[in-house]
């Protein structure tokens, strides 16, 4: 499976984008599909998830109410709409599947997911 991350960029602040994140191999009925983010020095932060056989998304509590997670399960892809954007939110984002994942697993484990994308960088100015 290949992770392939698209959509960011710079953007003011309260500025909104849309990250995507297209994953190869045959359509997908189970799993997880997730974001995460990292700053320089820092470790890699969940950020949202969503589950795929039956739709269930999960936030972190910096971005819920701003963010959403949304998948088009034909084409195994994964998209994240970013809206408010602070600079708080400049990282590069990184998106990941878990082909494990059971309901009740941890979503926000970055360890669970075995499949990762290759980053792409937000930068929100102020």
């Amino acid at each position: 499976v290949q992770l392939q991350a698209s959509g960011g960029g710079l953007v003011q602040a309260g500025g909104s984008l849309t990250l995507s994140c297209a994953a190869s191999g045959r359509t997908f009925s189970s799993g997880v599909m997730g974001w995460f983010r990292q700053t320089p020095g820092n470790e890699r932060e969940f950020v949202a998830a969503i589950t795929w056989a039956v739709t269930i998304p999960y936030y972190s509590a910096s971005v819920k109410g701003r963010f959403t997670i949304s998948r088009a399960s034909a084409r195994n892809t994964v998209y994240l709409q970013m809206n408010s954007l602070e600079p708080e939110d400049t990282a590069v984002y990184y998106c990941a599947r878990d082909t494990d994942y059971v309901l009740g697993s941890d979503v926000t484990d970055r360890a669970r997911y075995d499949y990762w994308g290759q980053g792409t960088q937000v930068t929100v100015s102020s």
